[in-house]
């Protein structure tokens, strides 16, 4: 499990995504895309960039939040169960943990890859506790960008996980992805 990078985000981004658990933030422009099994998914049109904003929110009733987490952050793991996964792995670069991601896209689009910081830290919340794991896109020497792979360079993450009371997990996740216009391959 990655430890605290220390300074990569701020106390008032960790509280943020707490507050977001307890109270969605899914007013007005926010459509609602699926609800299904506990599960609700919106997505917002950033009209700047025309690009959107996915929120998920939910329960899951046999799991609870540290199981949650660890598969979360598990990123081998995540290799097993996710067919879209190329490439998924952790290097140390400059004294920071980064990941790095590559997701496999069908014919005719390119492959996305992702470099990125995250940072898990466990909150306590008026006596409940609360894991929040925030990532966010970064830059490095170490991971040059690929022929034929589009680098998706404005990402952000946040991921926030309680117990739901009876044995399972609450949940709410935020993702924002603003990336290049798509590339196809030709034949």
């Amino acid at each position: 499990m990655m430890a605290a990078a220390g300074g990569n985000f701020s106390d008032e981004e960790f509280w943020k995504a707490c507050a977001e658990l307890q109270q969605p933030a899914v007013a007005r422009k926010w459509e609602l895309l699926l609800e299904t099994s506990g599960i609700s998914v919106y997505r917002l049109l950033e009209e700047s960039t025309w690009l959107y904003k996915y929120k998920i929110f939910g329960v899951l009733k046999d799991c609870s939040p540290a199981l949650l987490k660890e598969v979360y952050m598990d990123l081998g793991y995540r290799k097993q169960w996710d067919q879209y996964v190329n490439e998924l792995y952790e290097k140390e670069c400059d004294g920071e943990t980064l990941v790095y991601w590559q997701v496999a896209y069908p014919f005719p689009m390119y492959n996305r890859d992702y470099v990125y910081i995250r940072e898990l830290r466990e909150l306590d919340m008026e006596g409940r506790k609360i894991y929040v794991i925030l990532a966010k896109s970064t830059s490095s020497s170490q991971f040059p960008e690929r022929s034929g792979v589009i680098r998706v360079n404005q990402y952000q993450q946040s991921l926030a996980i309680e117990s739901d009371g009876k044995g399972g997990s609450r949940g709410d996740l935020n993702t924002k992805i603003n990336q290049k216009v798509q590339k196809f391959s030709i034949g």
